[in-house]
């Protein structure tokens, strides 16, 4: 497959990525990627950026080397409600938001409780998508979660990162597989990150290819297959 985007990425104002954003975007213009989405960790996440920042990214260029940039968060799920670190004036003026579980943000509940948290959060205003659903840490229905996706509109996303047999989070690639079976079954469209915190692996989707190939999951539910159809779930386009 052609993956012509990579939207889930982080640079050093997120505390503990390691490049700056114009290298970052020269990166995914090296690898020819269309689109580069740059999505820092809201306030909860140890070390990160202040919420000014958020607030200031209404003054950086949308394009560098060619490569067009969607300026976001990844925002943290604080509890079972759905409530995030990122308040909804904020997340509003913001190109694009990925809503994710994080360790040092919340503890792991029960499956049930977990699950509600995901919902519960895709309820909420200027969410586009569910960033690393497939951690074991934090078990979930993933009959319920893609049933929700298909029902709010919002991109269940297939991290690259949790596949990397370096990453902490646990069950990767069992959880993506049962995951990705229910989004055929329902035909919900997936989006396909790196996660990258270093500009060698912007738009590196090796490991999620892999689990495509041996599940046969086609082609036209993954978004990254076009720029235009990503376009259609982000806060900067989809109500245009």
């Amino acid at each position: 497959m052609n993956y012509v985007l990579d939207v889930h990425t982080h640079t050093i104002a997120s505390g503990h990525a390691y490049n700056t954003m114009r290298e970052m975007a020269k990166a995914a213009a090296d690898k020819g990627l269309e689109l580069l989405g740059i999505t820092e960790h809201a306030m909860a996440m140890p070390g990160t950026c202040h919420e000014y920042y958020f607030q200031n990214l209404k003054m950086v260029e949308r394009e560098m080397y060619g490569t067009e940039l969607l300026l976001g968060s990844e925002v943290n799920i604080l509890d079972s409600k759905g409530n995030v670190d990122l308040e909804e004036n904020i997340r509003k003026k913001l190109d694009i938001i990925i809503a994710s579980l994080h360790i040092p943000c919340i503890k792991p509940g029960t499956r049930e409780e977990n699950t509600q948290a995901y919902i519960e959060t895709m309820k909420k205003p200027y969410i586009d998508i569910i960033g690393h659903p497939d951690d074991g840490r934090y078990p979930v229905d993933y009959l319920a979660l893609v049933q929700a996706a298909k029902e709010y509109k919002i991109l269940l996303e297939v991290n690259n990162n949790s596949l990397d047999p370096r990453c902490t989070r646990q069950g990767g690639a069992e959880n993506v597989k049962i995951m990705l079976k229910y989004c055929m079954r329902y035909q919900v469209p997936v989006v396909v990150n790196s996660d990258a915190h270093t500009d060698a692996l912007v738009g590196f989707h090796k490991y999620a290819q892999e689990i495509f190939d041996e599940i046969a999951f086609p082609e036209d539910l993954v978004v990254n297959r076009s720029v235009c159809e990503l376009k259609k779930y982000v806060n900067k386009y989809k109500n245009l």
